[in-house]
């Protein structure tokens, strides 16, 4: 017969169990009292006032009135207008430098003298020479009108059959022999004068003058140089009362410009000063290396500048603005309101009207430059313009 195990658990004593009971409702007592307290609180609670409506701040710009142009934008340099390099003509070392750079000079100004190919002393032996064969020259025309007279003399006498034959031949050849010396001398003195004015205009050309008024900007001689005939320029003289700015134009750009157009530009070494012309010249080849394998291609455009103060100098920096279009007192507004237009050529904007109220405006755009733009209608000077909350790109100026 199998074992049997009692699982009742154990009895716990009276004592126990009368504690368990008295904790358990000291807890539910507890929980009414916080119960009852929040209640009383939620019910006595003072009322939370309504969140307060948050007004919304509008940014507007104000439409001004301004003067404006549209331009194009490049950089140039400053060169001289009108110039002329002066070398020598002859071979030689150079002597004497009388000039320096930046002095200016007047047309026959002596520049450079060169020590002379030919020696002065040729030229007194030739002159000299010169004086003698005149003199000769003087005394065979003495023997050759001598000589015509007996010519004549025997001529007359021949016809009266009162003279020998020989003695008429003899003056006629004495008559002509005096005739072919003074010939020669006077081919002689021909030829030493032209010598003569040869060595002159040699020993003139070792003198090297100016042959225009104007300033030295450059200078290649100094005292002991040799030179040829062929040499390269020794100095250069330029008018520096007008200038030339040369621009290198983009070809998107050229397009946009013509000849007569109003263009100024200012200089980093005369902050706030301008200078302006017109543009004179576009020229139609490309600029050295733009416009080839595959690069943009640019455009020298030329306009003139008077300088009379002698400020500009050759090979200064310009940042030059050629002037599309200018209006003076023109309603204008920030670029960043214009936007792309619609088929009618007008684009639409937000006003603030009498008493705060949105109005929906339809606006047209003119010229414009860097910062604001033209309004040819649809606004009145005063008038508040809403600011859009994402500002979208500018469109692009008008062609």
């Amino acid at each position: 017969m199998s074992e049997q195990h009692d699982t009742t658990p154990p009895r716990q004593p009276a004592a126990a169990h009368t504690a368990s009971r008295k904790a358990a409702l000291a807890g539910g007592a507890l929980l009414a009292a916080l119960v009852a307290g929040g209640v009383a609180f939620w019910q006595t609670r003072p009322a939370t006032p309504p969140p307060k409506p948050v007004a919304l701040k509008l940014e507007t710009v104000k439409v001004e009135t301004a003067d404006i142009e549209q331009v194009v934008n490049a950089t140039g340099n400053v060169v001289a207008q009108n110039y002329v390099d002066v070398g020598a003509k002859v071979a030689g070392q150079i002597a004497d430098v009388d000039v320096a750079i930046g002095e200016t000079v007047k047309a026959g100004k002596l520049l450079v003298t060169i020590s002379p190919a030919v020696q002065n002393g040729r030229i007194e032996n030739n002159r000299a020479q010169l004086a003698r064969l005149k003199a000769e020259l003087a005394g065979q025309n003495a023997q050759l009108d001598f000589a015509q007279l007996q010519f004549q003399r025997q001529t007359q006498l021949k016809a009266e059959n009162a003279t020998r034959e020989e003695s008429y031949e003899s003056s006629r050849m004495n008559m002509y022999a005096a005739a072919a010396r003074v010939d020669a001398t006077n081919a002689q003195i021909q030829q030493t004068e032209a010598g003569i004015r040869d060595d002159e205009a040699i020993q003139k050309q070792n003198r090297i003058e100016a042959p225009v008024g104007g300033t030295i900007v450059t200078m290649n001689a100094r005292p002991g140089q040799m030179v040829g005939a062929s040499q390269e320029a020794l100095m250069r003289i330029a008018d520096l009362s007008r200038m030339t700015v040369q621009v290198p134009v983009a070809e998107e750009d050229v397009t946009r410009l013509q000849k007569g157009m109003t263009a100024y530009f200012t200089t980093p070494g005369y902050p706030g000063k301008r200078w302006s012309g017109k543009l004179r010249q576009i020229m139609l080849l490309p600029t050295d290396d733009s416009g080839r394998h595959g690069k943009k291609a640019f455009y020298t455009v030329l306009f003139d500048v008077a300088n009379p103060s002698r400020e500009l100098m050759s090979g200064m920096t310009a940042d030059v603005y050629f002037v599309l279009a200018r209006v003076e007192h023109a309603l204008t507004i920030p670029l960043s309101l214009v936007t792309k237009p619609g088929l009618d050529g007008t684009q639409g904007v937000k006003v603030v009207a009498e008493g705060g109220k949105l109005e929906a405006r339809r606006i047209k755009i003119g010229i414009r430059d860097g910062e604001r733009a033209q309004v040819l209608s649809g606004l009145k000077a005063g008038e508040q313009v809403l600011l859009p909350a994402n500002p979208p790109a500018p469109a692009a100026p008008a062609q």
